[in-house]
């Protein structure tokens, strides 16, 4: 992993950072492989439960989660390093994933920076967050994800008005729409991420995911094969070692004990 992307955890949560604020944090080469690398490191690891994104907007005069594409790195003719086949653009958008992943925005997140927001699971923005698709102002489309989750996030004519004027949405706005879940001050931003994040990976692991993934699949609004799916589901979560040690526990009055298995 290169320094374009940084990797910590604390307990069972990963932190993840963007970290060019030099260039805005936009994606380059470097974060597009980092991102990837950085979603390997936080799935394979069996301690870790729950990822953070964040980004460094150290120093910025105006902070920026995300600019999208370094068009300098598009200009010089390099525009697949931006891409992995995994994940697609930033080595994430397309990417499949089994843990729950927050993204902690701070400042402006446009374009493909937005997309990699509508990519996570939750978003926590601090009141100055900014989110715009403003690719029809340089006749580009939004490709990587925008078009069709900003309007499973928002509803279609919140979703229809941005991305057809290209005009920024404010962060109270995102909140009153349901594209951020908790809006706070920007000192704390990456504490209240943590604070969510702690608190799912305080749940049990194998019922987080399976849940996580019925919720993913509710926009097909095919209640037929999401009642199969969530049956499915329940069915393998409830032959677990951790549905016997959530019972257990509960019978001992005692905090449960996760394995993920």
């Amino acid at each position: 992993m290169s320094d374009a992307v940084l990797y910590r955890t604390t307990g069972h949560v990963a932190v993840i950072t963007l970290n060019r604020p030099e260039a805005r944090n936009a994606v380059n080469g470097a974060v597009a492989t980092g991102l990837e690398a950085a979603v390997d490191r936080l799935e394979d690891d069996p301690e870790i439960r729950v990822g953070v994104l964040v980004a460094n907007t150290a120093e910025q005069a105006r902070p920026v989660f995300s600019a999208g594409a370094d068009l300098k790195v598009i200009g010089a003719g390099q525009k697949d390093s931006l891409y992995t086949a995994r994940g697609g653009f930033a080595g994430f958008v397309f990417r499949e994933r089994q843990k729950p992943l927050i993204a902690a925005v701070d400042g402006l997140a446009t374009a493909g920076g937005l997309e990699i927001v509508l990519a996570a699971d939750l978003v926590v923005a601090s009141t100055r967050a900014t989110f715009g698709l403003a690719e029809v102002t340089r006749n580009l489309i939004a490709a990587a994800g925008g078009l069709f989750r900003l309007p499973r996030a928002i509803g279609m004519a919140a979703a229809m008005d941005l991305i057809l004027t290209g005009e920024p949405l404010g962060a109270l706005r995102a909140f009153e729409l349901g594209l951020v879940s908790r809006l706070v001050e920007p000192a704390v931003i990456l504490d209240e991420a943590l604070r969510l994040a702690t608190a799912i990976a305080a749940n049990a692991p194998l019922a987080v995911r399976a849940s996580r993934k019925v919720v993913l699949h509710a926009s097909t609004n095919d209640d037929a094969a999401l009642r199969r799916l969530s049956e499915d589901l329940f069915d393998a979560v409830m032959a677990s070692e951790d549905a016997r040690e959530g019972l257990t526990a509960f019978v001992e009055k005692r905090p449960p004990q996760w394995k993920g298995r």
